[in-house]
């Protein structure tokens, strides 16, 4: 229930969002209903005229509605447009801020594909709910109007039209409530379609040379028979619908007909009159129309609920706090973080890392050592315990002081950005990030974060240097790590690698593990690595065992423990 409300509550936010294009539509879509409805009176008008030899001014007034209902026509499609382009925009900023704003842990239950799905399709569908709801109601005041006019004229013309209107809306009441349970089904499971067909892109050459590409196909299409089922019960619904109004419509329209010619030949209405009523038969048996417009609004409505999902889950609370003077003191005490199955990924950790030092995080696999990463930058938060940086909790840091902070780089690192200086600059300052006008190849500090990754020979060999696009620039799983690291290198206080020298041969990372040691005391640094090589160089060892903390000294002490040694010791190798 409780998602179903927040589904609708931004639906009606969404509504709000277009804005002036959205309240133009509804002034414009008012006007042409109030002209349809004056149309049949003065065709009426003119025809009796006509026939009584009076003025022609009712035909003149008739002809300038029918102009009026061509431009409302057109203006209709100019702020309908309008109106759900700026509505879908302001739902994706919404919806991308809110993901970026949330427990990344949170992000990851959900497949990339779905989440893609969600920000471009249903985010358009939601979009267009301004232009269904206006469109919706407005189609309703012709028909309502029509009763109203009819029994003004003739109260047995308006009892016939309402008779036939409830009928009609009985049964796109049904439908409404049936083709929004299809609806919400065919978008989940498209959004798990899309989702399987973006892992296998991302693990398309594992695929093939694990020669299982036609699994990975059935694996893909699995849900496509539950997505046929859901499609074809919208249009089944769709389709059952039209034609139970349109065999109403025509028994609506020879209802009022009937009663009209009598009263005709009872007197009761004059021939103008009667054509009038025929034309308001017309527009009330139109309501079936409606139906197209409501099919619109139960996918807004869909595409709402789905977006509803993500906005609900909490975003990590911002700090305000800046950082003060300090070296780069990292301190976490009684961490824990729990799996979504409620086991213990780090169970009451205390760290302490000196400012300035280096500290080498090992284990096993699957001992904790990327989680720790994460919850000592805040990638996110830990639940339970507590992570300081110089003495102020991470939580409680202003976001921009945190970053500027604290750097990362992974073991597949994601490049983002327009070109290669781009990439690396990404988390300097705006005036230390941006490309130089001149015929100079990169900022200073590109230039010197470059060539502490090692990658600075590397880009000087692509056709546009640092200037080259990103998507025009191969790289190997080695050269994308420097250009990760190079990107990290911008960190004032801490520097994080989550195993983001796997990739590179010996002399490469040596290169690389004397740039990122520095000068003593420059910075604190702390290393996930799987060698030995590289736990030797640094300060401290931090070696974790199942979650918690078996031993923090230098490499050479805890090398005297065989459990230690094993760290390092491939599977089945020996001693």
């Amino acid at each position: 229930m409780p998602t179903f409300a927040n589904g609708d509550r931004l639906l009606r936010q969404t509504v709000l969002a277009g804005g002036g294009w959205t309240a133009g539509l509804a002034a414009v879509a008012l006007l042409g209903a109030a002209a349809e409805l004056l149309l049949p009176a003065a065709l009426g008008r003119a025809v009796d005229a006509a026939l009584a030899g009076g003025s022609g001014w009712w035909a003149v007034t008739a002809g300038g509605l029918v102009v009026v209902l061509i431009g409302v026509d057109t203006l209709t499609d100019l702020a309908s447009g309008f109106g759900a382009a700026r509505a879908t925009a302001g739902l994706r900023r919404r919806l991308l801020r809110h993901l970026f704003a949330v427990d990344v842990r949170a992000t990851r239950r959900h497949p990339v594909g779905d989440l893609v799905g969600r920000l471009a399709g249903q985010a358009a569908d939601a979009g267009q709910a301004g232009n269904a709801v206006v469109l919706a109601v407005v189609a309703v005041l012709p028909p309502l109007g029509s009763v109203v006019a009819l029994t003004l004229m003739e109260p047995l013309l308006g009892v016939t039209l309402l008779a036939g209107l409830g009928l009609l809306t009985v049964l796109m009441r049904v439908f409404v409530a049936d083709a929004s349970a299809a609806s919400a089904g065919y978008q989940r499971v498209l959004g798990t379609i899309a989702g399987r067909l973006l892992e296998s892109l991302t693990g398309a050459r594992t695929i093939a040379a694990a020669g299982t590409a036609h699994r990975e196909k059935e694996r893909v299409l699995a849900a496509l028979p539950e997505l046929d089922r859901h499609g074809r019960r919208s249009w089944d619904l769709l389709a059952r619908a039209s034609a139970r109004t349109s065999a109403v419509a025509p028994l609506l329209n020879l209802s009022v007909i009937a009663v009209g010619g009598y009263a005709v030949s009872a007197g009761w209405l004059t021939p103008g009159e009667l054509v009038a009523a025929v034309r308001y038969a017309a527009i009330g048996a139109g309501l079936g129309g409606v139906l197209a417009t409501l099919n619109h609004l139960v996918r807004s409505r869909a595409g709402a609920h789905r977006l509803a999902e993500l906005l609900t889950q909490p975003a990590a609370p911002a700090g305000d706090r800046p950082l003060p003077p300090g070296g780069g003191t990292l301190r976490l005490r009684g961490v824990r973080v729990y799996g979504d199955d409620g086991r213990p990924i780090l169970d009451g950790i205390d760290l302490d890392v000196p400012a300035g030092a280096t500290v080498a995080v090992v284990g096993a696999s699957g001992a904790g050592k990327s989680t720790l990463a994460a919850v000592a930058g805040r990638l996110y938060d830990p639940d339970g315990g507590e992570v300081r940086l110089d003495g102020v909790p991470l939580r409680d840091l202003d976001e921009g002081a945190l970053r500027r902070a604290v750097g990362y780089a992974f073991d597949r690192p994601v490049l983002i950005g327009a070109t290669v200086h781009d990439a690396i600059g990404l988390a300097l300052p705006v005036d230390a990030a941006t490309p130089p006008v001149d015929r100079s190849p990169a900022t200073p500090a590109v230039l010197r974060a470059a060539r502490m990754a090692a990658v600075a020979d590397v880009i000087d060999r692509l056709p546009r240097g640092y200037r080259t696009p990103l998507v025009d620039t191969p790289l190997s799983g080695g050269e994308s790590q420097r250009l990760g690291l190079a990107r990290a290198f911008a960190a004032e206080r801490l520097l994080i690698l989550d195993d983001a020298t796997s990739s590179l041969d010996t002399a490469t990372e040596h290169r690389i593990t004397e740039a990122v040691l520095g000068r003593a005391g420059e910075r604190t640094r702390l290393v996930v690595t799987h060698r030995s090589a590289a736990a030797a160089a640094a300060d401290l060892v931090a070696w974790l065992d199942g979650g918690r903390l078996r031993g923090l000294a230098p490499h050479r002490h805890l090398w005297a423990d065989p459990d230690y040694r094993a760290v390092f010791q491939p599977p089945g190798g020996g001693s």
